[in-house]
């Protein structure tokens, strides 16, 4: 549905965007409406400063992963590497990591991004763990300190189930994520954390 729901704006994009184009070609002017959706797309579809934002983060990070798998228990600490690049003109954030998780090889990809139309950041995620996708939804200020609502669905109970995820970052070269979830009595516990320290470039 999602992929669908953006094949479907695009195309309207292009539709709207191809005669508006062709008409500015041939001279005639544009209804007010007809300028006013155009520019409604093309705001849209623009990078700004948010996207700066996230594009100053990629590089090559090397990760310190510490797992709970039960509240008051010592966590599980493994280590891997994230690499992060912009694609799509700077417009989204690919992120690729290879780690370990539970002594099994672990790889993840996620997608982050910022929607000049509803002003909030997202974020998506796969992985080697799992067939199905999380996605997650939140606000950033100035420092690129999150606070995210992801949704994905419970393998054992197949209904979903929401995390609440945040980042902060100590220093320029250190990023903090953490991930909360609700514990076996129903109250929030931290899942996950990961620290992110970048190498130099």
């Amino acid at each position: 549905m999602i992929r669908k729901h953006a094949v479907s704006m695009t195309a309207l994009a292009l539709l709207f965007a191809g005669p508006l184009a062709a008409q500015e070609a041939a001279g005639p002017k544009m209804t007010p409406e007809m300028q006013a959706m155009m520019e409604a797309f093309q705001k849209a579809g623009t990078p700004g400063a948010q996207h700066q934002q996230l594009a100053a983060t990629a590089g090559t990070y090397d990760l310190t992963v510490k797992a709970w798998h039960a509240p008051g228990t010592e966590p599980t600490t493994d280590t891997g590497t994230a690499t992060r690049k912009m694609i799509l003109g700077n417009r989204v954030m690919v992120e690729e990591v290879t780690s370990q998780m539970m002594g099994q090889p672990y790889n993840g990809q996620g997608l982050h991004g910022y929607d000049n139309v509803t002003g909030k950041y997202w974020a998506t995620w796969s992985d080697s763990m799992s067939t199905g996708l999380m996605v997650s939804e939140g606000s950033c200020d100035a420092k690129l300190a999150c606070t995210y609502t992801g949704t994905y669905h419970d393998p054992v109970t197949k209904k979903p189930q929401t995390t609440r995820m945040t980042s902060r970052w100590p220093d320029k070269s250190t990023e903090v994520f953490e991930m909360y979830g609700p514990g076996m009595d129903g109250k929030e516990t931290r899942m996950m954390e990961i620290t992110y320290k970048k190498r130099a470039q």
